[in-house]
């Protein structure tokens, strides 16, 4: 069974990590390319993002391709990056809110229904109870036809991303609070039918990083 850190060691982590979050940006970058340009966000009213980090994927969402009258909500585990996320968002404190949360089982207490719900790099942090269980929250907090979008670390697909993501894994295994409680998986296969229709699955590669991007349509 894969060891994963607990919901206080992953607080502990991310309220150290703070700002330093962006550097991501060299791997997570393109895979919020690829997310942005299946997502369909141009039509979207109700927005929230379950672990929305420094709030950088937002504030790209807000400025260049939600609708001005599109609101945002977006929670984090970390008072750190809630505190981030909210100076980032600022120019938009009109159409967004960002909230501190301890307890992703209600969200329909932020707003909603949702026509999207956004989480990168959040699922990689979970158990796969705990991937269960957040898949069915967000399903009850969506509209149905709304999108899911997701991306996270997974599995390579040519040799160096291979490499890469193998040894990313090895590290996690021997101790998770060195990739920031992160693995690669592949996400998609968790993904219960009964309650989602996959619309866009694909795998991008940047610096040698895979990352899995989805967006799929609650049923």
């Amino acid at each position: 069974m894969t060891s994963v850190l607990g919901s206080e060691e992953v607080r502990d982590y991310y309220d150290r990590f703070g700002a330093k979050q962006d550097q991501q940006g060299f791997y997570e970058d393109a895979a919020f390319d690829l997310l942005i340009r299946h997502a369909g966000f141009s039509d979207a009213r109700s927005v929230l993002e379950i672990g929305c980090g420094t709030g950088k994927l937002a504030a790209r969402l807000l400025s260049d391709h939600l609708p001005p009258s599109a609101h945002y909500a977006a929670i984090d585990v970390s008072t750190t990056m809630v505190g981030l996320a909210k100076q980032r968002l600022s120019p938009w404190a009109d159409r967004s809110e960002v909230f501190l949360c301890r307890d992703a089982s209600g969200l329909r207490a932020y707003g909603g229904p949702y026509d999207r719900i956004v989480s990168t790099y959040v699922f990689d942090l979970l158990s796969r109870d705990e991937i269960t269980q957040a898949l069915d929250v967000a399903h009850g907090a969506m509209q149905k036809g709304g999108l899911l979008c997701l991306a996270g670390l997974t599995k390579g697909v040519g040799f160096f991303s291979s490499v890469a993501s193998t040894v990313w894994g090895m590290i996690h295994s021997a101790k998770p609070s060195l990739v920031g409680g992160c693995r690669p998986l592949v996400l998609s296969d968790l993904i219960a039918d009964r309650q989602w229709k996959i619309t866009h699955r694909d795998v991008v590669v940047s610096m040698t990083i895979p990352s899995e991007v989805i967006v799929a349509e609650a049923l």
